[in-house]
């Protein structure tokens, strides 16, 4: 069990304390124990929650959401769309630099590395699944990890207000009915893939909006630049 004990940030804890008690994250928990009996798994069982950790529930102000973790070795580290420093950038995160310059101008880093310094501004990088089977993407689907995020998106919406959903991709945008849009804003776009970036992704200038909203509201705006 040791392997997936939830190490969060106190406040997730506190607004969470449901979910982590309840019949079906026992089962996952049970499920992710005995996958990673037979399965490499990834990300590493310290970093399932690191979303979580890095970003604490009082200091959400926008979210990006992801899919399930990559499932190459070293890739996935509890981040959507991150990795660790040292790994080779991911298309995905590639197309999202980009259009971070095309809209912004701001540099491309040069070498690819964690987005933590995304998080520690506010910006909650949540995966809709938190864990996988090494190579095999979409593996934990239908497990309980749905269940959970979107638990996680409706509290956000509920106990919270004036928070940007970034939401890119069909399976994304789906999770718009869990968010109050009477005191959220959502902005989508199709996947930064390769396979649908050059469908909306490039030029959706996501980024230059998220922080026209959050000067309106008085807010501090996101360093993009600032990945570290």
């Amino acid at each position: 069990m040791e392997e997936v004990k939830p190490i969060i940030e106190e406040s997730w804890l506190e607004v969470l304390k449901s979910e982590f008690e309840s019949e079906y994250f026992a089962n996952l928990k049970s499920f992710l124990v005995e996958e990673r009996k037979h399965y490499q798994c990834f990300p590493k069982g310290k970093d399932i929650f690191s979303a979580f950790w890095h970003t604490p529930f009082h200091d959400v102000k926008v979210v990006i959401l992801g899919q399930d973790p990559y499932h190459g070795v070293g890739q996935a580290h509890g981040l959507c769309f991150s990795v660790p420093e040292g790994i080779p950038c991911p298309p995905s995160l590639v197309n999202i630099f980009k259009e971070i310059n095309s809209d912004l101008g701001c540099n491309i880093p040069s070498t690819c590395g964690t987005l933590t310094g995304w998080a520690k501004q506010g910006v909650f990088l949540l995966n809709t699944t938190l864990t996988v089977r090494a190579h095999y993407a979409g593996s934990h689907f239908g497990h309980g990890w749905e269940q959970f995020t979107d638990s996680v998106i409706r509290k956000l919406s509920e106990q919270k207000s004036g928070i940007i959903f970034l939401l890119w991709g069909n399976p994304a945008i789906a999770k718009s009915k869990l968010i109050d849009t009477s005191k959220h804003y959502i902005l989508t776009a199709p996947h930064p893939s390769p396979l649908s970036a050059y469908r909306g992704f490039f030029g959706c200038k996501h980024f230059s909006k998220t922080n026209e909203i959050l000067v309106g509201l008085g807010r501090q705006p996101i360093n993009w630049e600032q990945t570290r």
